[in-house]
């Protein structure tokens, strides 16, 4: 009877711990080689290559999440958007195709510009989705969308910035051309940059509130453009609120057996910059360093909220920039207290030079990725199309992704007999080009083709047309050898000009780029 009561009493006490293992959460469980990861995809906004200690040991910004991310991860030290400022940089994200490609040859779009990815183009989502993922986009989409109008036009016109862009928006019926037709099952964010109007939000198509107000905000750091406002919608409160709706769909998905997709592009640390009460004179730098702190805290929990759901061993969660620190941020007052926001890379966003497109590129996925890798791979954001079709096995087209590189190879580890990339190619905000084929860069233009100095035809009429730098020996861009080297011009010129003609990078058929065959900016093809 005693060893009856003793075995009872043991399996009781094993019961009960199996019952508090469970209400603790669920077990991690190791997902076979073949099983495709749950995919995340962070991507900040202006955030420089410098900002993050993992890049910046001597940097003021303390970013300990992100800095984490990196030790558990692999960490690229020559990642690239494929331009210098928003709009472009997403769309070789979702395309994989350099933007340059599409009808938007220079800028940036608004927040009332049309879409710009037809549906009829493949997508990441869409690619995806295909493969067996639910899709999720939430948070700054920045890539256009066809809102409805109160009285039927031929052509939408923009009034530049102007608020009266909007007079002719009924905000009461379902927009087109959305997230939801580029293959994401559920989307919710908000159309252009947190300074653009309208200030709503759009959810799965519709707006979740009319807006009743017209905001401005001129202060600076904090300055956003006049425009329509809705009453759920607080500027200060739109990154905190992407991060937990980001959480609650990563909580919801874990209990699924279907793979998920969620594309979390960030508003910030881009204008307006807005950290909370709570951060605000944290970093000891100014607005922007605090925002940057306020980040990194929310990426901490974004991390946990993947542990806790207990499917951290095969999730592959990327975080990156979109471009480079802007001078919106105080780059000077930044730099005279010791940090330097774009690292020893000279430039900023919408340049041609480094500091405006080279950009932290972090990657975790601990069933395939070893701890605290470091690779020096060309790599370019348009990559991750090419990416995830071979992690889930789908052979892309001759018309998909025609500038997207598959970089698994990189990511887990294998030695390469040659780089992924042949060549590079950069983009800046006025549409000027660059090329990239290992130490050598070749810019088509004779200054910054963006914003930093040189900028003005005065000063630009007096410079070579060109400019030639071997990057690994001059990694700020000081000495144009363009008149030293006219064969290593001639050759990235001639590769350059192949890839625009054949509107691809990657190997296949030729395809065709979007609108004019040529523009002002291909001088020298013309």
């Amino acid at each position: 009877m005693k060893n009856y009561n003793r075995l009872m009493f043991q399996l009781l006490a094993i019961v009960g711990i199996l019952l508090v293992g469970c209400a603790l959460g669920k077990k991690e469980t190791k997902a076979p080689k073949d099983t495709p990861p749950n995919i995340i995809y962070v991507l900040a906004d202006d955030l420089g290559y410098g900002d993050i200690g993992a890049y910046n040991p001597e940097g003021k910004i303390k970013t300990p999440n992100i800095d984490k991310m990196a030790e558990e991860g692999i960490r690229f030290t020559d990642a690239h958007t494929s331009s210098s400022v928003c709009t472009p940089t997403r769309y070789g994200i979702m395309t994989g195709r350099y933007n340059w490609r599409s009808e938007l040859k220079q800028g940036v779009l608004t927040g009332r510009s049309p879409g710009l990815i037809p549906s009829s183009r493949t997508t990441v989502a869409s690619l995806l989705k295909k493969q067996g993922y639910y899709t999720a986009f939430i948070g700054k989409w920045h890539l256009g969308w066809d809102w409805a109008e109160k009285v039927k036009k031929d052509t939408i016109v923009e009034i530049g910035w102007d608020t009266r862009s909007f007079d002719n928006v009924d905000f009461s019926k379902p927009i087109k051309n959305s997230p939801n037709d580029l293959g994401f099952d559920y989307a919710y964010g908000h159309c252009g940059s947190l300074d653009m109007a309208p200030y709503v939000y759009v959810e799965n198509g519709k707006v979740t509130a009319q807006p009743t107000t017209i905001t401005e905000n001129k202060r600076k750091y904090t300055k956003w453009r006049k425009g329509p406002t809705a009453p759920d919608f607080e500027h200060e409160q739109v990154t905190p609120n992407f991060f937990k709706r980001g959480m609650k769909y990563i909580k919801q998905q874990a209990q699924n057996d279907k793979p998920f997709f969620l594309y979390l592009p960030l508003p910030s640390p881009h204008t307006p910059i807005l950290p909370l009460e709570e951060w605000q004179g944290k970093s000891g730098l100014n607005p922007y360093g605090d925002f940057m702190m306020m980040i990194d805290h929310y990426m901490g929990a974004l991390i946990q909220t993947i542990k806790d759901a207990g499917i951290e061993e095969n999730t592959l969660i990327v975080f990156t920039s979109d471009n480079g620190c802007s001078p919106a941020a105080d780059i000077n007052e930044m730099i005279e207290k010791g940090h330097y926001p774009n690292s020893i890379f000279r430039g900023h966003k919408a340049d041609i030079f480094e500091g405006g497109h080279r950009v932290p590129f972090i990657v975790k996925w601990p069933a395939r990725i070893k701890a605290g890798a470091v690779s020096d791979e060309i790599i370019s954001l348009n990559d991750l199309m090419g990416t995830v079709a071979a992690i889930t096995g789908y052979q892309l087209k001759d018309n998909e992704g025609e500038d997207s590189y598959n970089i698994l190879p990189v990511l887990t580890g294998e030695t390469l007999e040659a780089p992924l990339r042949e060549a590079t190619v950069h983009h800046s905000i006025k549409g000027s080009f660059a090329i990239r084929k290992g130490n050598w860069k070749l810019s088509m233009c004779a200054g910054s083709g963006g914003w930093s100095y040189p900028n003005k035809k005065e000063i630009l009429d007096t410079l070579p047309k060109m400019q030639l730098y071997n990057l690994k020996a001059d990694p700020q861009e000081a000495s144009n050898l363009v008149a030293e080297h006219l064969d290593k011009v001639e050759e990235l010129k001639g590769l350059l000009t192949k890839y625009i003609r054949e509107g691809r990078s990657t190997p296949g058929i030729p395809q065709q780029n979007d609108g004019d065959e040529s523009w002002e900016q291909l001088w020298w093809m013309n």
